[in-house]
């Protein structure tokens, strides 16, 4: 028995209700009989009831009606939706498309749509505009580049002009014709005034003193020093010549006189880094002006100095040949690879064995010294030259560079070619000094 209604509505009640009928005429739909739906509680205290939108505060009501199960109205008179079974939709009516309140303007339970989901529903829609109205594009041609200047892109090998080629490298990474043209002009340049006007050796060598303290300066500013230049030039100069004609006493004297004025020249620029710069040029005076003293007490010799000079060059020059030779061919075993990757146990052995047999000869026919003491002048001087080349591929990897300078091509910086030169020069000094002595 179910509740009375406490307003005392005559209306009958959900169950009593006739179904709505469709806003238009279904064939397709056969009268069945009427299945009443369950009835809900129409009471806030019974179980399951709800309060319909719209209604009394204290007013609850059943749902809406269903019809059969597989027979069923749609919910809202204006959706033009009509089924047959779960899953089929035969599409809304043709009256209905195109209204806003439309099938297509509403939402997935036939909803009225909202303007924000479906800003493009009051949109115009696109016409068809004419395009014989439309200028026609065309191809307007690319400007000439103006004459003597070349166009964007590589340029062009011709029967005229042939095709840019890059200098080839040799397995060392030099450009083998260059360094050649450019170690040969260092040899006239070093030969001619040795053999025939000995002071243009002395301003030969002054020369090579003061470019080599200028790349060594420009190279150690990478490590944040900055040794002073002048001073180091003017000392290194007054230190070969020194020795020139002094000799080893005077040769020393000039190294003094060399980090005594830098020290003081220094003091000019304030506190800052001192010891740093101090430590840099005391560094570029002893490697740079101070060997290359020797070199000027070698050619200073009495009657045969020129001869001296002569053997220790060719000595160190069959050792670089010799080195590099065996190295391309035979060079397997790196000597120092944290040092200098490309030198190897095979270079060395054919660095020694090609200066030891030179000098061995050379000695022999020029100063009378039998071939053995000339083979260990060889190996002493290849040894040393070998060491002086080592010491600079540290110091270059220590500040980071690959050259001194790229003033010599295929050889790079002056100092790339002393530093053999300028280990060398010593041993040899000390060598000849005991095989050949000095006559007064």
């Amino acid at each position: 028995m179910s509740h009375p209604d406490p307003y005392g509505s005559t209306e009958p009640r959900g169950w009593d209700r006739p179904a709505p009928a469709l806003p238009w005429p279904d064939t397709d739909l056969e009268p069945g009989p009427w299945r009443p739906a369950p009835a809900a509680p129409t009471h806030p205290t019974e179980p399951g009831g709800y309060a319909r939108p719209g209604a009394a505060p204290d007013t609850y009501a059943a749902p809406d009606t269903y019809a059969a199960p597989d027979t069923y109205a749609a919910p809202y008179p204006n959706s033009g939706r009509r089924h047959d079974g779960p899953g089929r939709y035969d599409g809304p009516p043709a009256g209905d498309r195109g209204r806003p309140d439309g099938p297509e303007h509403r939402g997935p339970w036939g909803e009225p749509a909202r303007d924000d989901e479906y800003p493009t529903a009051q949109i115009a829609p696109v016409r068809d505009e004419p395009t014989d109205q439309i200028p026609a594009v065309r191809d307007e041609p690319e400007p000439e580049p103006p004459p003597g200047r070349r166009g964007r892109g590589r340029r062009r090998a011709s029967a005229e002009r042939p095709p840019t080629t890059t200098p080839t490298t040799s397995r060392a990474g030099r450009n083998l014709p260059a360094a050649i043209g450019v170690g040969v002009a260092l040899g006239a340049a070093v030969v001619v005034p040795l053999f025939f006007f000995m002071p243009a050796f002395l301003a030969v060598l002054a020369a090579a003193v003061g470019i080599g303290i200028w790349e060594m300066a420009r190279a150690v500013r990478r490590s944040g020093a900055h040794p002073p230049l002048a001073p180091l030039v003017a000392g290194g100069v007054i230190t070969v010549g020194l020795a020139w004609f002094a000799g080893p006493d005077a040769l020393c004297l000039g190294l003094l006189v060399t980090v005594l004025g830098t020290m003081i020249w220094r003091l000019g620029d304030g506190p800052g880094n001192y010891q740093r710069d101090l430590t840099a040029a005391t560094l570029i005076a002893v490697y740079v002006p101070f060997l290359a003293g020797f070199a000027a007490m070698l050619a200073a010799a009495p009657g045969d100095g020129h001869l001296r000079v002569l053997v220790t060059l060719v000595a160190v020059v069959l050792s670089d040949t010799g080195g590099y030779a065996a190295g391309v061919s035979f060079g397997k075993h790196p000597m120092a690879p944290t040092i200098s990757p490309k030198k190897s146990w095979e270079g060395f052995a054919g660095s020694v064995t090609a200066a030891a047999a030179g000098s061995a000869v050379l000695l022999w026919m020029l100063f009378d010294v039998a071939p053995w003491w000339g083979a260990l002048f060889g190996m002493a001087i290849s040894v040393s030259a070998v060491l002086g080349d080592l010491a600079e591929s540290m110091i270059k990897r220590d500040l980071g560079v690959k050259d001194m300078s790229n003033l010599l091509p295929g050889h790079g910086g002056l100092m790339d070619r002393l530093d053999s030169i300028l280990f060398a020069v010593p041993v040899a000094y000390l060598l000849l000094a005991v095989f050949v002595p000095v006559v007064s």
